[in-house]
């Protein structure tokens, strides 16, 4: 190696070693391949870290993607418009909000797609509720924008209250705001009531915040009452979705954002620009597959049911028995994650030499095969003993054949074996 070229690499390796606080890894994507290691060893793991859709993708779209696999043209970067059609038709019935097809943007999952409107804004400050998704925080620092974190709390249902961001926005200047909504919630499982989240609309109205709606579990409240916030917020809410999750296809990496025109074209013309110089089209096949998954059937309608009705069931029992254990856990909403906290066995686990929820996790792995996410990866002080679980480690196809019965022990199919002996191991191994 020569002098330049080994001076080259060193200024390289520390510079990335400087800023790699700012763009770690994935918490996410690092457990599921963690996970997936210790099973290649053999080891038996429940795999609660990763939230992926347990379900088969809506069998209609998977028989138009291999229709169309031959698909080879660059589609509009704003997407297919046939797809944007059907989209905002889909959402107008699910949730009778006002999408239209001109105001969508097809994008390489919604993950993308928050990224792109948070780099769209000028100088923004960021709000980020905490616990939150994991990537919202890095997203921000990437785009060079500011992030500032909302705590929220087990008493607040892990939500972030009205009086909360009237208080942000009355000392934190006049620069612009968006705000990160994500219901129902990763990593909680939880929607804001009603009543909060309209008073939560009408202070960001107050204030000119700009709300973007990560919706992309909403199909998936369990009982199909999802409210989205652009009801309450029309005008300023940014929404996102996708097919990831109700759809079961996170691997195709399709995701929809819906932007209202009283936002005006600047912002739109901005996330078209950074599409067009980044993405530029969302795979030719994936798209034409995604005209038919996002068509309201009957057929679609009781793929949806039978999913909310197995994840609220299993999600509702996974929860209970936490509860009679002592770690306080809401009942979910939607989606398939729990926020247990473990506040009531500090003492013991401390014992233990657990004071963290990251040393909560490890222990857990190292001695259950428990594999659960740290809520300090959401954005919570790594002293609280929360954990995220996503109940999804079961068979998701064979779920479907059955309608779920409400029972005296409804993970009695050696399908939900794995839930079932995942939660009985967190409460054996308890202090």
């Amino acid at each position: 190696m020569n002098v330049s070229s080994g001076l080259a690499a060193e200024l390289l390796n520390r510079d990335y070693h400087a800023d790699a606080n700012a763009t770690p890894a994935s918490d996410t994507l690092l457990i599921n391949e963690q996970s997936r290691l210790r099973e290649s060893k053999g080891e038996r793991i429940v795999k609660f870290g990763f939230g992926q859709s347990p379900f088969p993708v809506y069998g209609p779209a998977v028989e138009a993607l291999a229709e169309h696999a031959a698909s080879k043209a660059y589609l509009p970067v704003q997407g297919l418009p046939a797809l944007r059609e059907q989209v905002a038709a889909f959402h107008r019935e699910l949730d009778g909000t006002d999408w239209k097809a001109e105001r969508v943007l097809i994008g390489p999952g919604s993950k993308l797609l928050l990224f792109a409107l948070i780099k769209a804004l000028p100088a923004a400050e960021i709000l980020i509720p905490a616990p939150a998704w994991v990537s919202y925080a890095p997203q921000a620092r990437l785009a060079g924008q500011t992030a500032v974190k909302l705590a929220a709390s087990f008493e607040t249902r892990w939500q972030i209250t009205p009086e909360q961001l009237e208080a942000h926005c009355r000392e934190g200047g006049s620069r612009p705001r968006l705000l990160i909504l994500n219901a129902p919630g990763n990593p909680t499982g939880l929607s804001p009531e009603a009543d909060s989240q309209q008073a939560l609309a009408e202070v960001a109205r107050r204030h000119g915040v700009i709300v973007l709606a990560d919706e992309i579990y909403g199909p998936l409240d369990h009982d199909g009452s999802h409210r989205a916030f652009a009801l309450d917020y029309p005008e300023g809410t940014v929404t996102t979705s996708g097919l990831s999750k109700w759809c079961g296809a996170g691997g195709w990496r399709l995701g929809v954002m819906h932007v209202p025109e009283a936002l005006g074209n600047e912002i739109f013309s901005r996330l078209l620009g950074i599409a067009s110089e980044t993405w530029s089209s969302v795979a030719s096949p994936v798209q034409e597959a995604a005209c038919v998954a996002y068509r309201v059937t009957p057929e679609l309608t009781e793929y949806l049911d039978r999913q909310r009705a197995w994840l609220g069931l299993i999600g509702h029992w996974c929860a209970t028995r936490l509860q009679a254990a002592g770690i306080r856990t809401h009942l979910p909403d939607g989606g398939f994650y729990l926020f247990p906290d473990f506040e009531a066995h500090r003492e013991g686990l401390a014992r233990r030499g657990i004071t963290t929820s990251a040393e909560l996790t490890a222990r857990l792995l190292a001695e259950t095969g428990v594999a659960l996410l740290p809520g300090s990866a959401f954005g919570c002080d790594p002293a609280q003993l929360t954990v995220r679980l996503a109940y999804v480690d079961f068979d998701g196809e064979t779920l479907l054949a059955h309608q779920p019965q409400r029972h005296d022990d409804p993970l009695a199919l050696p399908a939900l074996s794995k839930v079932r002996d995942g939660i009985q191991a967190i409460v054996e191994w308890l202090p």
